[in-house]
């Protein structure tokens, strides 16, 4: 396969990836909201795309990076997780307790993406990071508050933004691999 597919179908895989992070993510947070009863399912599932970054980063930045990649990830989906959870029972305290882990966790993601690849700079991807969970932060108070047209308009810009995200990765990778 010449480097221009090849690029393309990293691409994809990144988009999908993304796809498939904020689309699981708001089916778990409904699963929490409304005590659906797949939610164990539907977490396994979210939790499943923590792995599945670390493969593609597999191949770039070697297993060990990759595990550390695919851990913060699950750390950031966990820690979204007990974040509503913690404002669906209306413990202010908890809520804000893990709001400061999760930004705290989107730092570290961010230090531990640009050292890897100096292509992914500090300051774009933090605005991307801060941006990706304010959104979800603000899809979940509208999932919770009964604004459920709010929380669709929100997915909306979520989903664009996990493309930016996904574009951004491939980018990064692309500039290095080429430099």
């Amino acid at each position: 396969m010449d480097d221009r597919m090849c690029n393309i179908e990293l691409n994809n895989e990144f988009r999908l990836l993304w796809e498939q992070h904020v689309y699981w993510t708001r089916i778990v947070i409904m699963g929490i909201a409304f005590n659906l009863p797949d939610l164990d399912c539907s977490s396994s599932r979210l939790l499943r795309n923590a792995p599945d970054f670390a493969e593609v980063f597999c191949r770039y930045y070697g297993r060990k990076n990759a595990n550390e990649f695919g851990g913060l990830i699950r750390d950031h989906l966990i820690i979204a997780a007990n974040l509503v959870n913690a404002a669906k029972i209306g413990n202010i305290e908890e809520a804000s307790r893990q709001e400061c882990k999760w930004y705290e966790n989107a730092d570290d993601i961010v230090c531990f993406l640009n050292h890897i690849n100096p292509y992914w700079s500090v300051k774009k991807m933090k605005a991307m990071w801060y941006e990706h969970l304010g959104l979800t932060k603000d899809e979940a108070i509208a999932i919770l508050t009964t604004r459920y047209c709010d929380s669709v308009e929100i997915f909306d810009q979520i989903e664009q933004e996990a493309l930016m995200m996904a574009d951004c990765f491939t980018e990064g990778i692309l500039q290095q691999k080429y430099n």
